[in-house]
């Protein structure tokens, strides 16, 4: 664990700016303390960074380092470990059928389509399991009884938004690998990048909303963290090419645990307003948390941030490099 926590310290996550550049960012991003703090009252604490450096931040409470509830942004970080699996050869291809990887799964469901779900289909939400969550709250089942459920169509047909299957997907990832996830996230994720252990309330992760920035920057990096590959390269295309057209909650095209807006925009996105927002034709990266409350989730105040005022005060920054 020294060795570990020594590895970590030495990796420099942004670059460091000179003192023109902190200027112009403070002048882009110049009133939006104010403008968070008064007008989007739900939102909590907002990190960007911006070609490699952190330009802005802000925090309610004033406190950069509390660990913040990120709701579903843990099943786009679960799709990271995956790749983190294939990298380290724990996992052959996304291919692989399930009940390859656990057998004692084939049993549990009489459905012959079941034999034939894969990784990637738990990933991309089409396993074709029966599901009726348009809101994307309902209680996650325990992963053998998930897998009992009826099939209401082929495996890779339509999108379902479905709790259960990142709990699937972690009981994949305990057996293959022979340790629990929590210490898989600590040796795959935590120390490559840096991060602040993450603790686990309900199936959801509470991160730094800094640390939520780091996630974002691994997929700008092709999976690269300073001189470390944490991910396979090319495994990044594969997590935001678009498996379907998606559907409810977001109502964006699904890749492999990644929500795709145009531009192209990936989006990781937890239930009101915890969202990672990476923009890679701006080299851009924000993270939001918000209030977890059914009035946030319906007000949207942290994705109209992103792809609004601060989407524009990127834009602005770099038209002043050019100047």
């Amino acid at each position: 664990m020294v060795a570990a926590t020594a590895f970590a310290q030495e990796l420099q996550p942004w670059r460091m700016s000179p003192p023109q550049e902190q200027h112009l960012d403070a002048a882009v991003f110049e009133g939006f303390d104010e403008g968070i703090a008064t007008g989007l009252g739900d939102v909590q604490s907002v990190v960007v960074v911006l070609q490699g450096r952190k330009v802005y931040e802000y925090y309610r409470d004033g406190n950069p380092d509390t660990l913040r509830d990120a709701q579903s942004v843990s099943k786009s970080a679960m799709a990271l470990l995956v790749g983190t699996a294939l990298q380290r050869g724990q996992l052959a291809s996304l291919e692989q059928p399930v009940v390859d990887l656990i057998p004692e799964w084939r049993a549990l469901n009489s459905d012959p389509r079941s034999q034939a779900i894969t990784l990637r289909h738990l990933l991309a939400m089409t396993t074709g399991f029966e599901v009726d969550d348009a809101t994307g709250t309902a209680a996650p089942l325990a992963p053998a009884v998930a897998w009992a459920r009826p099939i209401r169509a082929a495996p890779g047909e339509r999108f379902a938004y479905d709790n259960s299957g990142p709990l699937m997907v972690q009981a994949i990832l305990e057996r293959i690998t022979g340790r629990r996830i929590a210490d898989l996230v600590r040796d795959q994720l935590v120390t490559p990048l840096a991060l602040r252990e993450p603790q686990y309330v309900h199936n959801s992760a509470w991160m730094r909303t800094v640390d939520m920035t780091k996630v974002g920057a691994l997929l700008l990096q092709d999976g690269r963290w300073a001189d470390h590959q944490v991910l396979p390269r090319g495994f990044v295309a594969q997590l935001v090419k678009p498996q379907t057209a998606g559907g409810p909650p977001v109502g964006l095209p699904y890749g492999l645990g990644w929500w795709i807006a145009s531009g192209p925009t990936y989006i990781a996105s937890g239930y009101a307003g915890q969202v990672i927002w990476v923009h890679p034709p701006l080299d851009l990266v924000v993270a939001v948390n918000s209030t977890v409350s059914p009035e946030s989730q319906q007000r949207g105040q942290a994705m109209r941030l992103a792809r609004g005022r601060i989407f524009q005060a990127a834009q602005k920054r770099l038209a002043l490099n050019g100047k």
